[in-house]
């Protein structure tokens, strides 16, 4: 008897060493991986109130900065009314920063039980120097790390922007655009493609590109030649590599309508977020000159290219929703409530979108 239980206990002993071993190769079980939450928003106009040399930013200085005769030169420049009204006139105050910078933070923290995505693409960021203000003061709870934001080409200083709770793998990358020469007028109007590649818990990559495409006033063509690029950029990361694309496509319901952009430039290649959830919401941004809504924020999502059981993460069913739930963020009609001045009312005219992904319990069953 003792050298049967000897035995038993030897062989209970290999068993244990085994299954310590399989438990420390780097692989975590995929029940034990918590899902990855993603949100895409324009934050409109999320600036300071100091001259960013170089850009075109009057607009957001305080008040007391504009009482010189070439502040007024300049506004007058500005061919449209109201905007040529709010640079000669707005009071982007002390006041008014930290009124923006708080209810943004609020915007993006109602998700995650009160700690925001776990990755935010973001755009509409004037500057890394703001975009820290806002990670280290008013998102504190988020735990973000530093704000991964490179400076583009926009003549107003506008850029697209991360911040992620996940490791970076390598140093981000700034694609800018480029566009035919019948659009060159225009490219000072644009942003570039935000390229960060993040650890996920269990050790695989997923490569983000955060987006802000030419707006809807721009020709289509503008448009097709960024999902071009963006695509291009995807096709260029290895198989295996499961990635996303998220921020303002400016992509307007009617567009799409009359030139099937979706169609020919994301489904082929992209899960639609929003096409897979989310079902009653109306979508990201209100226009109201004719009543109409769009999704002109997306998250588009790709497993890696094994898209099916051995798809290491997957998109979660039932995680895609609008977050619009602070009473900052809502007009009485229920649209979008933009940054309003003087008071500095709302949020903005974009609704946050998120949705998750998660480990595939399936994998190799």
């Amino acid at each position: 008897m003792q050298k049967t239980g000897s035995v038993f206990s030897l062989m209970t002993i290999i068993l244990c060493l085994a299954a310590c071993e399989s438990q420390n190769d780097g692989e975590v079980p995929a029940t034990q991986v918590p899902p990855v939450t993603i949100m895409t928003f324009n934050v409109e106009n999320l600036f300071d109130n100091r001259d960013d040399p170089g850009k075109e930013d009057r607009t957001f200085w305080p008040l007391s900065a504009k009482q010189t005769e070439e502040h007024r030169a300049e506004c007058a420049k500005i061919a449209v009314e109201r905007w040529r009204e709010q640079c000669l006139y707005w009071d982007w105050s002390d006041a008014i920063v930290e009124r923006k910078l708080r209810v943004t933070a609020a915007a993006i923290l109602q998700v995650g039980d009160g700690r925001g995505a776990d990755i935010v693409a973001l755009q509409e960021v004037e500057n890394l120097a703001v975009l820290e203000r806002l990670r280290t003061e008013y998102l504190a709870p988020a735990g973000y790390r530093p704000a991964i934001l490179i400076e583009g080409q926009d003549n107003r200083g506008i850029d697209v922007a991360f911040l992620s709770r996940l490791e970076l793998l390598e140093p981000a990358v700034l694609h800018e655009m480029t566009f035919a020469e019948e659009f060159a007028d225009r490219a000072g109007d644009t942003r570039g493609i935000l390229q960060a590649t993040f650890v996920l818990p269990d050790g695989t990559l997923l490569t983000g590109f955060a987006v802000h495409f030419p707006a809807p006033f721009h020709p289509t063509g503008m448009r097709i030649a960024a999902y071009r690029q963006l695509n291009d950029h995807k096709a260029a990361l290895p198989e295996d590599r499961a990635t996303f694309a998220a921020g303002d496509f400016n992509t307007t319901s009617t567009e799409d309508a009359g030139k099937d952009l979706l169609q020919r430039f994301v489904r082929p290649y992209w899960i639609v977020a929003h096409e897979q959830g989310c079902v009653a919401c109306p979508g990201t941004q209100y226009y109201a000159r004719d009543d109409s809504w769009s999704f002109l924020d997306m998250i588009l999502w790709s497993p890696a290219v094994n898209r099916g059981a051995q798809a290491t993460w997957l998109l979660r069913d039932g995680s895609v929703q609008i977050a619009n739930k602070t009473a900052a963020q809502v007009r009485d009609n229920d649209t979008p409530a933009r940054f309003e001045m003087p008071g500095g009312s709302g949020v903005s005219d974009h609704w946050p979108l998120v949705f998750a992904i998660e480990p595939n319990r399936n994998k190799d069953l």
